[in-house]
Formats: structure tokens, sequence, C-alpha cells
């Protein structure tokens, strides 16, 4: 997904993924998931390059489609994973992704994922696929401002390691996650 969008955002019209370094249960799996964005329509075309040992991409232009690989797509999934989580336990919840908000003094925010369980836990969820730290405070003045618990706002980032996520979340009074852990930590709060 990250060299996709590296390829989208640098416009280029295609993006090879290499495969000699992978094992080969892993390059398979890139291949499998390669083919499924082409049946599904999120790629152009696909070519699966066995001589070279690689995939190569035809990208989509479409405006929903590169928003998808610019984070969308972590956006539906942290709002997925919330949904799946709060009927599995048999929650009420209200939800909503990308809510714009109003502050009192006319800020305005735009919250990726925000759900409020049983009426009285707010969860809000901010997902982030590549670059977050110069964000951090912002979100600590927003979560301050909300009056949510540092466990309830979450920033789910791709690729961040357990062990960095700990740290950080150490560190700053918010909740920092991958997307491997995101269900997990909901476990914890609710």
């Amino acid at each position: 997904m990250e060299r996709i969008r590296w390829a989208q955002q640098k416009e280029h019209a295609s993006a090879t993924i290499h495969l000699d370094r992978k094992s080969p249960p892993e390059a398979q799996a890139i291949s499998t998931f390669c083919q499924q964005l082409y049946d599904f329509s999120f790629v152009a075309k696909c070519f699966h390059n066995r001589p070279e040992n690689n995939v190569r991409l035809i990208l989509q232009t479409a405006p929903t489609i590169r928003d998808f690989f610019n984070g969308e797509w972590l956006e539906w999934y942290a709002l997925m994973s919330c949904l799946t989580y709060t009927k599995e336990r048999g929650k009420r919840f209200s939800c909503a992704r990308n809510l714009s908000i109003t502050l009192q003094n006319g800020d305005s925010h735009e919250l990726d994922v925000f759900m409020l369980i049983d009426g009285k836990l707010p969860i809000c969820i901010e997902c982030k696929t590549g670059e977050y730290r110069q964000n951090i405070d912002k979100y600590l003045g927003l979560r301050k401002r909300l009056g949510i618990a540092a466990e309830s706002f979450i920033l789910c980032i791709t690729g961040l390691s357990d062990e960095h996520a700990k740290g950080l979340t150490a560190m700053y009074d918010l909740t920092f996650v991958n997307e491997r852990e995101l269900a997990t930590h909901l476990a914890r709060i609710f």
C-alpha cells in the first residue's frame, strides 16, 4: 500500500513491487493482494513478471481511488474494527467517519473516526499512514479541549512498531497504536 501511495503522490503512472527479497509465502501473499486490487478495480492493470520476480501495477487516476491509497483505507479499517468490536460486545453506539466539528472558539477540526459507546464513552481515532509527528501537539490540545481520556484518544499509525507505540504513549498524554493492535486496545477500554 505504501508503495502505491508513494507512486501516486509522485504522479507516477505505475508502481513496481519487487519480490526477490521476499520469502515465498510473502511473495505469494503480495501477488494475491495485487491481483485482488486489480479484481476490485483499485489498479487499472496488474502484471506478474515472473522472470524478473516482480509485480507491476498500472495505477488508477480516479480521485476516490487516490484518496483511498492516501489513507482513507485506514479510516475505513478503523471504523470497521470499531463497529465489529461493538457489535460483538453488544454495545449501543453512535459513530461517524470524517466528522467535522467546530469548537466554541471557532476552531474547526475533522475527526477521522468518532464513536460514543453506551451514550457516555467517547472514542476518537485519528489515522495516519505517513508522517504524524508534526501533529502530536495538535491532537494533544484537541484531546484536552474535547475532554476525552488519553486511552480513548487514539492515534492509529500504520507500520509503527509495538515498542515505539508504547514509548510514544508513555511520553504523551495520547494513545498510539498500529493497525494490528487497534482491536486489542479497544478491548482494553470497553
